[in-house]
């Protein structure tokens, strides 16, 4: 980054204060039940702001950027696997299982929306504005096909794309932006949407009872062991939270080089995430959590453990939000219009499927985020229709990284066919 787009403010430690602030004026705000601030947020959801206004002080205010900063890194690595554990710990796993069949249709629906919504994109653009795209088509098809794998599985299948394609890094670096941004702007609609969520679901005639009862368990189990919370149990806390993300790692750490041993096989079994250090840190730190819910350690929940949990994704919420460039639509008009396209035609079959087996608007939200964003940005997503249902968009991330590759494959063959 030159001088010249070089952000205000380069230290970390100024920028994380600059975000903790923005965070804090926003609950303190959208916590004043009267007046301008109720009206406000009667339409603009608090945790749209979150990941809006750090994306502000990157455009056009320069004063902060994602390109600089590693606190996304520091959220995702370390906050985001300690916040799944928090939130993990205290779940209701028969809740969870009650929620039902719907919640996988609605997943499986987010990703044949992917899947097919790529080449009708693709065709449409270069049968009536041909002119918009500078790429050759044979280029193009390739370098759609690493935006199917991000938006199926996630960044490893993203890079398992650009190898079994054989991907231009000039044509890839473009599509990284076309998928970042396009994805970023979807996101944004589902924060604003669970703020409508009950509206939505009485258009879609909606049972919500099985949700509903999950957050009521939780809610209930809560309040049943809540108490102030002395020292040794804030120590405790951050002792499982942070030890169960060092274990996290270790495996990660200690997997990864296990499943490079195995690149060809896992290459041609279309299993490339097993090679990402995050999908073991993710997978490990759910698996923790989950496994905490069976222990007293699931007590944890009375001295604020999924609060500590939802600061730690909202964190993650605001660098997500800061490393939004919402500027270089204009320098990548014609592969951005596939992209916005693609996205339409996903979210289209996500609101048929939905009305026509009247799923919740919650399975909707989450089962396109696990897809599109992964185990990054699915349980802020279902965070912000309730924290008691972040692990339901962990569980569904970690099995968008298991199908990733083969929908990214079948999407990338019939782009392929489109395109020559």
């Amino acid at each position: 980054m030159d001088s010249a787009t070089e952000p205000f403010f380069t230290n970390d430690a100024i920028v994380a204060g600059i975000l903790l602030v923005v965070l804090a004026l926003v609950f303190y705000t959208s916590g004043i039940k009267q007046g301008f601030w109720k009206k406000f947020y009667t339409y603009i959801p608090a945790i749209l702001l979150c990941y809006f206004l750090p994306a502000l002080l990157r455009w056009p205010l320069n004063l902060i950027s994602g390109d600089v900063s590693n606190l996304y890194f520091v959220a995702s690595r370390y906050f985001l696997p300690a916040s799944i554990i928090l939130l993990c710990i205290s779940i209701d796993f028969k809740g969870i299982m009650n929620l039902g069949s719907k919640a996988l249709i609605m997943f499986f629906a987010a990703t044949l929306g992917i899947i097919l919504g790529g080449p009708i994109a693709l065709f449409l653009i270069l049968k009536f504005a041909p002119d918009v795209i500078q790429a050759d088509p044979e280029e193009l098809w390739r370098g759609l096909s690493t935006v199917a794998g991000s938006w199926i599985g996630g960044g490893a299948n993203q890079t398992a794309m650009k190898e079994i394609f054989e991907v231009s890094d000039k044509i890839f670096g473009t599509m990284v932006v076309v998928d970042v941004l396009v994805a970023q702007i979807w996101m944004a609609f589902l924060l604003y949407g669970a703020n409508i969520g009950a509206k939505i679901d009485r258009w879609f005639k909606a049972d919500t009872s099985a949700i509903e009862d999950l957050k009521r368990r939780m809610e209930d189990y809560r309040l049943s062991v809540e108490r102030v919370p002395s020292t040794t149990d804030l120590f405790l806390l951050l002792g499982v939270a942070f030890g169960g993300t060092a274990v996290a790692h270790w495996v990660a750490d200690v997997m990864t080089p296990i499943m490079e041993g195995f690149r060809e096989t896992l290459q041609q079994m279309r299993l490339d995430s097993l090679m990402s250090g995050f999908f073991w840190l993710v997978v490990v730190a759910t698996t923790l959590g989950l496994g905490l819910s069976f222990t007293k350690a699931r007590r944890l929940e009375g001295v604020g453990a999924s609060k500590w949990g939802t600061i730690g994704i909202f964190f993650l919420v605001a660098t997500i939000g800061m490393k939004m460039d919402v500027s270089t639509i204009f320098d990548n008009l014609g592969l951005f219009a596939i992209g916005l396209i693609w996205m339409i035609i996903h979210v289209t079959i996500l609101l048929v499927v939905a009305k026509l087996i009247r799923a919740p608007f919650f399975f909707v939200a989450v089962g396109s985020q696990a897809n599109v964003g992964g185990a990054a940005s699915a349980p802020v997503v279902a965070s912000a229709f309730s924290p008691a249902l972040a692990p339901v968009g962990v569980l569904m991330a970690v099995l968008g990284y298991a199908l990733g590759t083969y929908g990214a494959i079948i999407c990338a063959f019939i782009m392929q066919a489109v395109a020559t």
